[in-house]
């Protein structure tokens, strides 16, 4: 059965050319809680503070905040880009992360070549490569451009590729940002039931997104972050309820069909 537990994590990133003495005072001495020393006395932004939660097989937890809040370090924390500063990750299961369009992937090579170094490092055999092959080929829709550099795509062309690729495999936990909800509208048509059917088959989603409607559609849970730390944890609904202005809260319930009062109780801070 997987799962995951992230229990008091925290993630400094040092300014490793904040030594001098006029830059320290500058940042020590702003308002924002969010500058302190490391234990060198070196200036360090505090990306993360303390965050804490448990899930298991069936949740769906969705994080927002505002831009700088921490849902992307949160994520790259769990996916084991960044590496905690304290606090402990626990986890099991097979987990897949969609975080960056063009992660994994080298520029110099073509998108073939990139599809192929991807399923050998998943220890694909090569039957399986050739299959992974053909599909996102047929799903990106790239043609003969999958026989040129990624580094002469567009930016359009690297999200292509890289959703036919990240989403080959249904994993069993997955992390997700909203850049995989990006594209032009005739690509994003067609791979929306692809993403929607890796959430339903994925035993574990969390999901950083800006959209109320998509993380009530898909989550089940909200953490609200603010200035890195967890300032709500609870139902969708509930937590909206308090992060979002009154107008565009109540434009979610209308859309939604959500007119239980009891919506509108609280998130737990």
């Amino acid at each position: 059965m997987a799962y995951l537990t992230a229990f008091d994590i925290s993630v400094d990133f040092p300014l490793y050319h904040g030594d001098s003495r006029s830059l320290k005072k500058t940042l020590l001495g702003h308002a924002s809680s969010r500058f302190a020393q490391d234990r060198r006395s070196r200036p360090v932004v505090q990306a993360l503070r303390d965050i804490s939660f448990s899930l298991k097989t069936g949740d769906r937890l969705g994080l927002i905040g505002s831009n700088g809040s921490g849902k992307t370090t949160l994520l790259r924390a769990l996916s084991g880009i960044y590496q905690p500063t304290a606090g402990a990750l626990s986890m099991e299961g097979r987990l897949q992360s969609l975080l960056d369009p063009g992660q994994g992937m080298n520029p110099d090579l073509t998108g073939r070549e990139n599809i192929r170094l991807r399923g050998r490092f998943l220890g694909l055999p090569r039957p399986e490569i050739d299959r992974l092959e053909a599909d996102v080929e047929d799903f990106s829709e790239l043609a003969q451009f999958l026989d040129l550099p990624v580094r002469n795509y567009s930016s359009g062309m690297v999200v292509r590729l890289a959703f036919a690729m990240a989403t080959a495999f249904p994993p069993e936990i997955l992390l997700m940002d909203e850049w995989i909800l990006a594209g032009d509208a005739a690509f994003m048509e067609k791979a929306r039931a692809r993403v929607e059917g890796m959430v339903r088959h994925a035993d574990i989603l969390v999901l950083a997104s800006h959209s109320p409607s998509i993380l009530v559609e898909w989550c089940n849970r909200l953490l609200w972050l603010e200035g890195g730390r967890i300032r709500a944890d609870g139902l969708p609904m509930q937590v909206l309820a308090d992060y979002l202005p009154p107008q565009q809260y109540d434009e979610l319930l209308a859309a939604h069909g959500r007119t239980n009062a009891a919506d509108r109780l609280p998130a737990q801070d």
